[in-house]
């Protein structure tokens, strides 16, 4: 129709998410758009850090993901996987650089086999982009940063940073 734009509108990054405190581990909604006004602990007013991978429990996967406004990405780990530490420094840096439209969050799949197994998890890393709750992509091994910034791109609105 005349005078419909058509153009896809910017990431707001104004989705909220459910994360632990790292220092009291309080249960925190926050604004992905504001992780760079370093929100607070409702609780030990300490930082919520969201610039770096969140470190997830079995028991909040569901508030902290599939209830996310906002798109996630999730490693499932664990801490004697070579692959998985491969992985390491590319997901802390995709989560400095995208910090305020995206959430990187990490699952130790040997601590929580349960979410593992709800999720089909054979091989480690695999890496599951959530959108709005719902899973939007998956990879499986190490990857190349380049291949997570496509992955993001092609699922998102997450336009690449580098």
């Amino acid at each position: 129709m005349p005078g419909e734009s058509t153009a896809i509108p910017k990431p707001t990054g104004e989705g909220r998410v459910t994360v632990r405190c790292g220092f009291c581990r309080t249960l925190n909604r926050v604004e992905l758009a504001r992780a760079d006004q370093r929100p607070r602990c409702a609780d030990c007013s300490r930082p919520i850090l969201l610039d770096r991978p969140v470190r997830l429990e079995g028991e909040d996967f569901t508030r902290t993901v599939e209830e996310a406004g906002g798109p996630v990405l999730v490693d499932f780990y664990a801490d004697w996987c070579g692959p998985c530490k491969m992985m390491a420094p590319a997901l802390d840096d995709l989560a400095s650089r995208h910090a305020g439209s995206l959430l990187v969050a990490k699952l130790d799949t040997d601590r929580w086999p349960g979410v593992a197994g709800r999720f089909g998890i054979r091989g480690i890393p695999t890496l599951i982009l959530f959108d709005e709750g719902r899973e939007v992509a998956r990879e499986t091994g190490a990857i190349p940063a380049e291949r997570l910034e496509a992955l993001l791109a092609a699922h998102t609105r997450i336009v690449p940073s580098r």
